[in-house]
């Protein structure tokens, strides 16, 4: 079989690059941090193992936001692997109905973690970090925290790409 030619793309640019990450599912997750009203989140599609030794995870934050903001604050931020059938969670967090900080935590149940930033009861896995470093490039910090605690759920993951949800299908033969 022969492959189409690549289309090409006059001039790289933020739209450009966008489209060019919408061919890329991830998993949703769902950054927290603060405490008591001083709550916020963010959903993210950046977050990702760093090291295993020492466990170090690491995720990208808007430098504007009000999750980066409190990450520098408390020093602490909970990655929170969300479920499939967690997408109101995720729409929430991105903003979606115009919600902020402590109010994006709506109805779901939330516990404190090592840290005190909230784990998502159902989630996939919520992974309790203490900031270690971050890097201000550009728009964003590149931020890497040391895993605290861990909780893990079962289930499948919520992903988003092409600008939809879906869930992983499974492994091709």
């Amino acid at each position: 079989m022969i492959a189409s030619p690549p289309i090409p793309v006059s001039g790289v640019d933020a739209d450009a690059l966008k489209r060019a990450m919408r061919t890329l599912p991830a998993a949703i997750s769902v950054v927290t941090a603060g405490i008591g009203d001083d709550r916020t989140g963010a959903t993210v599609t950046s977050a990702a193992s760093f090291s295993m030794a020492p466990p170090t995870m690491m995720v990208s934050l808007n430098l504007s936001s009000s999750t980066w903001l409190a990450v520098q604050r408390y020093g602490h931020f909970c990655i929170n692997v969300l479920h499939s059938d967690q997408r109101s969670v995720a729409e929430r967090f991105a903003g979606r109905g115009g919600l902020r900080g402590v109010h994006r935590y709506g109805e779901e149940a939330w516990a404190p973690l090592a840290t005190g930033a909230l784990a998502l009861a159902g989630a996939l896995a919520s992974i309790d970090c203490e900031l270690e470093e971050a890097f201000e490039r550009h728009s964003h910090a590149l931020v890497l925290g040391r895993v605290s605690a861990i909780t893990l759920g079962e289930g499948a993951a919520l992903l988003y790409g092409d600008g939809g949800y879906g869930t992983f299908a499974g492994l091709l033969p």
